[in-house]
């Protein structure tokens, strides 16, 4: 190991600078491994891994050092990473953070951590996740909760969700990036309120094959990463078509690193004015008013623009992401694998779906699972889930029509604040916690790109993120002008160890 780098420093390097020293030998996969197995072990008070994989990133970092060696490396070879618990992986236990699941060890791996793994990357283990990704903090998991490495008082802090442990890995350098899924904000969320880089690529970018399914026209994979940069480098590794999932998109995968330029003069931002919520606090507004005057100080021409239906998002989505969830999460009934419960003596086939169902999903998965087969249901159907999905085409239709008048990207907030702590919300009505992914969910129903980039701190000393969405497939322009606004507002704060 060259002199330039201590043991305890490999794992906060980023994915570039530590591929760039792997690639010039001052580095060995064992020894970056061998320096976030430290980091995690250490931090077992943040709750990110849930399943710890030592043997496996061990007997893969080997591997990567002899392929780099031998000169035939990927750039992701070498560089350890988490694997949020939705991705099924081959003999590692795959809950989505429920109890339902319990004991289930897939006997194949999902096509985003297989390619990951193919090419190079060294996994670490599994992180923690809202159940079934189905929460905005962390707090739904059978594991216990994920904490935020962010403190500023007494207080532990959210690191958002659903993918709060890959957030919080990321953040408090356990992991030197790690795999999201994001299905109304569930990367972009946690990304803001943890100081870091995630992008939830255009709908079918990712496979989803092998991720266990929360509402499937809405889900999508995503790297979550510490620098633009990165996200550039990993999303490319997660990328391309895969025959066994019918929506993934048959298309090729540009070179997203090569695409970051640093220029955008003469590119369109448009500022949405329903973006500006009632309410907004002065510190959302300004953050906002900074990213933009960044953009515009880097040459682009600054449009405002009008996404009339943004207001009727978030009921169309939790009727929508509902739905589908009930349908989907109907396969887990205690018969093939999972969670069974114990019978009592005359109870029937009926009795143990309703006992292994009522003890093995969590409230939120029960409240949603009930809502989405209340507007399934006969006589609600064109009512709610009819309503929902024609609100859904006008919503794109508004993103679609922005675009066709020239606009390349636009600015909003990631969120509508910097993180809460855990518990705040616990007496809450849902719908609070809900009003989390207000900026987030209009993405995910138009299948659109989105990408969140922390710009700035809140006076509490909290990380807080700009978010950039972009044209379908546009994910090489889209990282540039987040790599433009990321240089622009040198955001280079990291919490202060406390675990």
């Amino acid at each position: 190991m060259s002199s330039a780098f201590t043991s305890n420093s490999l794992n906060k390097l980023t994915i570039s600078d530590a591929r760039d020293a792997l690639r010039r030998g001052d580095v060995t996969a064992v020894d970056l491994t061998n320096a976030c197995l430290g980091a995690i072990d250490a931090a077992d008070a943040l709750g990110a891994f849930v399943h710890k994989t030592p043997d496996i990133a061990l007997e893969r970092a080997q591997a990567a050092d002899a392929r780099i060696k031998a000169g035939d490396a990927p750039a992701m070879c070498g560089i350890p990473i988490g694997i949020k618990d939705l991705f099924c992986t081959e003999g590692v236990p795959s809950q989505a953070a429920s109890r339902i699941l319990q004991g289930f060890l897939p006997q194949y791996e999902s096509t985003v951590s297989a390619q990951l793994r193919d090419a190079g990357a060294v996994m670490l283990g599994k992180l923690n996740m809202d159940e079934f990704a189905m929460g905005s903090s962390n707090e739904t998991s059978t594991y216990g909760n994920a904490v935020n490495p962010w403190k500023t008082d007494e207080r532990s802090l959210t690191p958002g969700g659903s993918s709060g442990g890959s957030a919080a890995a990321v953040a408090a350098d356990l992991c030197l990036g790690a795999t999201g899924t994001d299905t109304g904000g569930s990367i972009r969320q946690p990304a803001a309120f943890t100081g870091i880089v995630g992008i939830k690529p255009t709908y079918g970018r990712c496979s989803r094959w092998g991720v266990v399914a929360f509402a499937s026209s809405l889900d999508q994979a995503g790297p979550m990463t510490r620098t633009v940069r990165d996200a550039a480098i990993m999303l490319g590794a997660m990328s391309g078509h895969d025959a066994r999932d019918s929506t993934s998109a048959n298309l090729p995968v540009p070179d997203f690193e090569a695409a970051l330029s640093g220029d955008i003069r003469g590119k369109k931002i448009g500022i949405p004015r329903e973006y500006r919520m009632d309410g907004m606090s002065n510190e959302i507004d300004k953050l906002w008013q900074d990213g933009t005057a960044m953009l515009r100080d880097a040459g682009a021409e600054i449009v405002d623009i009008s996404l009339p239906h943004t207001k009727y998002a978030l009921p169309a989505y939790y009727v929508i992401a509902p739905a589908e969830a009930s349908s989907n999460l109907a396969r887990y009934d205690g018969v093939r694998y999972g969670h069974r419960a114990t019978l009592s003596a005359g109870d029937g086939i009926t009795e143990m779906y309703e006992k292994t169902r009522a003890e093995g999903f969590g409230a939120e998965v029960q409240r949603r699972i009930m809502i989405g087969t209340y507007v399934l249901s006969a006589g609600f159907y064109d009512a709610y889930y009819n309503r929902a999905r024609r609100v859904r085409t006008l919503i794109k239709r508004d993103f679609e029509q922005a675009f066709e008048a020239g606009v390349d990207a636009i600015l909003t907030p990631t969120t509508p604040s910097a993180a809460f702590g855990l518990g705040e919300m616990a007496n809450a009505d849902p719908v609070e916690m809900y009003l989390n992914d207000v900026f987030t969910v209009t993405v995910n129903l138009a299948g659109l790109p989105g990408i969140s980039v922390p710009t700035g701190l809140d006076k509490s000393g909290l990380p807080l993120g700009l978010q950039l969405i972009g044209r379908p497939w546009a994910e090489a322009d889209l990282l540039n002008t987040a790599y433009v606004l990321e240089r622009a507002a040198g955001f280079v704060s990291k919490p202060t160890q406390w675990w």
